[in-house]
């Protein structure tokens, strides 16, 4: 009877240890299994600019592993972006203008579903001896590029000071990143410029004659993501949604973190970053989207670029669906950073 007895605490003691190391083997299986199923979501962003912080800080702060997706941040110019996402190698792209450019040209199969920003970040800058826009009459002013948004938005406004953008003011494109450098050097006696070139001009002297944000109504740092992404991933899609206006709320949180982040993500020195933040942040959405009446702005804006007759509809370009949503629930959630 002992040795019954012995054999079967045994035998207890046995069966135990399996079924804890079963236990252990089907945790680690359910794991691998979430992992392996993590949706993969390619984002290329054509620059470092301070407005693309949220998605490298949504990956970051874990809110993108949250939903389930594994964010791979890639770089890349805006045309080949728009060719990578006809590949499905991209599936979001923050090239948010060239995307728009894209559907009204050639009615590419993108839509516009995030506005990081409601302001445009773009400014006019000039040498010290011009006094107003009205100064400008006959003189040369450096663009990135004559036939760009920024162009069109500055010739919108020129009539206001009694000028005519297409007689009165001589644009100019002296290459990329140049533009300050052509006013600073004489060569132009204004320029409009990205905020990074605002200060250097700014720094050297020169004069800040007008923020085009305070001027037009137009969304800034839009983000294009392809109608395949939207129609077959549409539960993927609000989660990058959701865990993008996480971030888009904790930027407007937490000051120095968020200067922290993006000093390390651009490179910038820290004092840099702290001037971006402080000058930018009051620009940044509450929800991830513009009204109709903005959406519209933009749009004829690009039929000017593309000399079209008419715009497109902003139903055929936007999708704020997600996002809307996607700050619907967080509110209800009761979520704060």
């Amino acid at each position: 009877m002992t040795s019954f007895r012995m054999a079967y605490w045994r035998n207890l003691r046995v069966m135990g240890k399996l079924a804890l190391q079963a236990v252990i083997i089907l945790a680690l299986t359910i794991d691998g299994a979430q992992m392996v199923s993590a949706a993969e979501v390619t984002l290329a962003l054509p620059a470092k600019s301070f407005q693309q912080i949220i998605f490298p800080l949504a990956k970051d702060k874990g809110y993108m592993k949250e939903e389930g997706i594994d964010l791979n941040i890639t770089f890349m110019e805006p045309t080949p972006s728009m060719q990578a996402m006809m590949a499905d190698s991209v599936h979001i792209t923050a090239a948010g203008g060239s995307a728009l450019i894209a559907i009204a040209r050639s009615n590419y199969p993108a839509k516009v579903v995030l506005a990081v920003n409601d302001r445009v970040h773009q400014w006019v800058i000039s040498r010290p001896g011009i006094a107003s826009i009205k100064d400008l009459k006959g003189k040369a002013v450096a663009t990135t590029g004559v036939a760009s948004l920024a162009t069109f938005m500055f010739k919108n406004l020129l009539p206001k000071y009694g000028l005519d953008g297409n007689k009165d003011v001589t644009f100019t494109d002296p290459g990329v990143n140049n533009q300050a450098m052509a006013v600073m050097s004489g060569a132009v006696e204004a320029a409009i410029v990205s905020v990074e070139q605002r200060y250097a001009a700014l720094d050297n002297g020169m004069k800040e004659l007008m923020y085009l944000g305070n001027e037009v109504k137009n969304s800034w740092g839009t983000t294009a993501a392809s109608e395949k992404f939207i129609k077959e991933q549409p539960r993927v899609m609000a989660g990058f949604m959701r865990a993008t206006l996480k971030a888009l709320r904790l930027i407007k949180q937490d000051r120095s973190g968020t200067i922290a982040a993006f000093a390390k993500f651009s490179g910038l020195p820290p004092a840099t970053a702290t001037r971006l933040y402080d000058d930018l942040i009051g620009s940044f959405t509450a929800n991830g989207a513009v009204d109709e009446d903005t959406q519209k702005n933009d749009l004829g804006v690009i039929r000017q670029v593309l000399d079209a007759k008419e715009a497109i509809s902003p139903a055929r370009a936007f999708d704020f669906s997600f996002a809307l949503e996607a700050d619907r629930q967080l509110t209800k959630a009761g979520w704060k950073p």
